[in-house]
């Protein structure tokens, strides 16, 4: 197992709300595993991807994320090809995967259970320790929560033991809340919102954690701006960020440079610092990226620049709700 060092150390590993789950700080995201050009820009081949979940089962990281629909079940077949050759998943190792629609869109009660039953056999596993509903902005809340529908389907798989426990992964902080609020969800996934540029999920954040839910926060480079910095890319969330939301990233670049901190570390180190967020979630596509992500993890970040980075981020006009 992998050992991290740092100041960070005696907060690795966290309960996940009141599940009873403990997962560790950083989240192996697996939508890039399954290779979407499109969106990352750049290919993953098997093999590296593969190599990659490797790496990840090695510790310290103990949680991964994917999600039936990334790249139409390929990440799913590449992580249950290196669960295969581990054995299984690790002691204590959470796995996470997600219902999604079918091509034709249904997402309906009885495809909420199909959508498991493929990412079961893609795994190779008999039950995953959590299952979210993912992007319910895709469907009418009503049509949801009606009696037969996807919510309740979820609740009875987690009654049939095929999942331990469930949650709601999505984008629009308003809806996650209704969701939040039916009482059947036990860890919210929430992605772009709670950043160094965007605080849209921060009341969200906090509604959730009040009630014991767990908050999982994910793309906290928003598509990769806060990793890579601006002379790679000038996009937030998979669109061109206005000007004034660049000229602010680049105040933060300058910030952390006088300071000798990576912004990667920053922007991660903005979400691991905040004692409401169990764990992370970033996207790793090869075996070095996770000793990178641990080593940002893990990089003194002094309260100076801190206090300089809050000021930087966007006004709220301009964050995603």
């Amino acid at each position: 197992m992998g050992e991290l060092s740092g100041p960070d150390a005696a907060d690795w590993l966290r309960p996940l709300g009141a599940t009873g789950q403990t997962v560790s700080a950083v989240c192996a995201g697996g939508a890039v595993l399954g290779s979407l050009p499109g969106m990352f820009g750049y290919e993953v081949p098997h093999e590296q991807a593969t190599a990659t979940v490797r790496r990840v089962l090695g510790g310290p990281i103990t949680f991964l994320d994917t999600s039936n629909g990334y790249a139409a079940g390929e990440s799913e077949r590449r992580i249950g090809a290196a669960l295969a050759e581990a054995g299984g998943l690790p002691d204590g190792f959470v796995l996470a995967t997600k219902v999604d629609p079918d091509p034709a869109g249904d997402f309906s009660g009885s495809r909420v259970r199909a959508s498991l039953e493929e990412s079961l056999e893609r795994l190779g596993l008999s039950r995953v320790p959590l299952l979210y509903l993912h992007d319910p902005e895709r469907m009418d809340y009503a049509y949801a929560t009606a009696p037969g529908g996807p919510v309740d389907t979820l609740l009875a798989l987690r009654r049939e033991g095929l999942v331990e426990h469930i949650g709601v992964a999505g984008g629009p902080v308003p809806l996650l809340r209704r969701y939040l609020e039916t009482g059947a969800f036990e860890v919210l996934l929430t992605h772009n919102r709670f950043t160094l540029v965007d605080r849209s999920a921060d009341e969200l954040i906090d509604f959730a954690h009040e009630r014991g839910v767990g908050v999982v926060n994910a793309a906290v480079f928003g598509g990769g701006v806060l990793a890579r910095g601006t002379a790679r890319s000038t996009s937030y969330a998979y669109r061109q960020a206005p000007p004034e939301v660049v000229d602010r990233i680049r105040a933060m670049e300058r910030a952390c440079e006088s300071h000798g901190v990576p912004l990667a570390a920053a922007a991660l180190q903005f979400s691991l610092r905040d004692p409401r967020i169990s764990s992370t979630v970033v996207g790793l596509s090869r075996p070095q990226r996770v000793d990178e992500t641990v080593r940002n993890a893990s990089w003194h970040v002094p309260d100076e620049l801190w206090a300089e980075l809050e000021p930087l981020a966007a006004p709220g006009r301009y964050w995603l709700g």
